[in-house]
C-alpha cells in the first residue's frame, strides 16, 4: 500500500498549519542559531543577527515572489489579483537570495559592519536553511524531476517513504529536492570543515564558496526539473543565472585575491565586543 505524507500538520481550529510552514520556520530557527554562535567568535553582537533576520527574511520573501511573478509575467499580466496571492505557490529562491543580499548590505551599512564578513558568517546557516526547507518541497510533492520509474528510485537505495511520496497521480518522479538537499549538504560539511582553518579564506569567500558551490549544483538539478521558469520559453532561467554567478563569483574571488587582499576570515570585524557605534 502506497501512502502519501499529509501537507497539514496539525490544525489549531478552524486553522491548519502545514508542514511546509513549519519546516520553513525550524530552518530560519536554524540559520539564526548558527549566524549568532559563530557571529560571537568573528566579534559582531548577537543582536546584530536578530535584526537583520526581522528584515531579511519577509523582504527576502517578498523578493522571491517578484522574481517568480516577473518571469510569469505573461500569466499575472492577466491576473493582476494573483500576484501577492503568494499561498498559492510561486517563489524562486534565487529572487530570495538576490533580495536577502541588497537587505545585508543596507544593514551593513547603517551599522557600519564589515559586509563580507557579515556574509561569511550567516553563510552555513542559510545552506542548512536551503537543505532543510526543501524538504517542504518533498511534502508538498513539488519541485520534482520529469517522470522515472519505481525501479530507478528503488536503484538509488531511498527509503520507502521518500518513493512513495514521489509517486504523483499514478506516475513516479525524479526527486529534485532530494538531489539538491544532498548535494547542498556536502558543499556545507566542506565548508564547516575549512572555515575555521588557519590561511585558507579571506573574508568574503566562504560566502563566494557557497555561491560557486550552489550555482554548479542548482544548473544540473534544474535541468531536470518541471516547473522551471523560462526566458523566451527556451532558457532555463535558473540555469542562465547559475553560469552568470559561476563566471562572477570567480572573477571576483581572483581579483579581491590578487587585488584587494583581503583580511583573513579569522581575524573577524576587528570591533572591539560588545561594541559602540558612536
Amino acid at each position: 500500500m502506497i501512502l502519501t505524507i499529509n501537507p497539514v500538520a496539525f490544525n489549531l481550529g478552524s486553522l491548519s498549519v502545514k508542514w511546509y510552514g513549519v519546516i520553513m520556520a525550524a530552518a530560519i530557527i536554524l540559520a539564526a542559531w548558527m549566524a549568532i554562535s559563530e557571529g560571537k567568535k568573528r566579534q559582531i553582537m548577537s543582536d546584530d543577527f536578530i535584526d537583520l533576520l526581522l528584515w531579511a527574511v519577509p523582504l527576502g520573501y517578498v523578493g522571491a515572489r517578484i522574481y517568480y511573478v516577473i518571469f510569469e509575467w505573461g500569466y499575472y499580466s492577466q491576473h493582476p489579483d494573483q500576484i501577492i496571492a503568494i499561498w498559492n505557490g510561486g517563489i524562486a529562491i534565487y529572487g530570495g537570495l538576490i533580495a536577502g543580499l541588497i537587505v545585508l548590505l543596507a544593514f551593513c551599512y547603517k551599522r557600519m559592519l564589515p559586509p563580507f564578513l557579515m556574509l561569511d558568517v550567516i553563510t552555513p546557516g542559510v545552506m542548512a536553511a536551503q537543505i532543510l526547507g526543501r524538504w517542504g518541497n518533498f511534502i508538498n510533492q513539488e519541485a520534482h524531476g520529469g517522470p522515472t520509474s519505481l525501479h530507478f528510485l528503488q536503484s538509488l537505495h531511498l527509503p520507502q517513504f521518500i518513493i512513495s511520496q514521489m509517486r504523483i497521480n499514478g506516475v513516479y518522479y525524479q526527486p529534485t529536492f532530494l538531489y539538491e538537499s544532498f548535494f547542498n549538504l556536502i558543499g556545507l560539511i566542506i565548508i564547516l570543515s575549512l572555515r575555521h582553518k588557519k590561511h585558507v579564506f579571506k573574508q568574503g569567500e566562504v560566502f563566494m564558496t557557497y555561491l560557486a558551490w550552489y550555482a554548479v549544483v542548482r544548473f544540473f538539478v534544474e535541468g531536470l526539473r518541471t516547473d522551471s521558469l523560462y526566458l523566451f520559453g527556451v532558457i532555463r532561467v535558473s540555469q542562465m543565472l547559475s553560469l552568470l554567478l559561476l563566471i562572477l563569483v570567480v572573477a571576483l574571488f581572483i581579483y579581491r585575491r590578487v587585488k584587494v587582499k583581503p583580511k583573513w576570515y579569522l581575524d573577524g570585524s576587528g570591533l572591539k565586543y560588545p561594541y559602540s557605534r558612536d
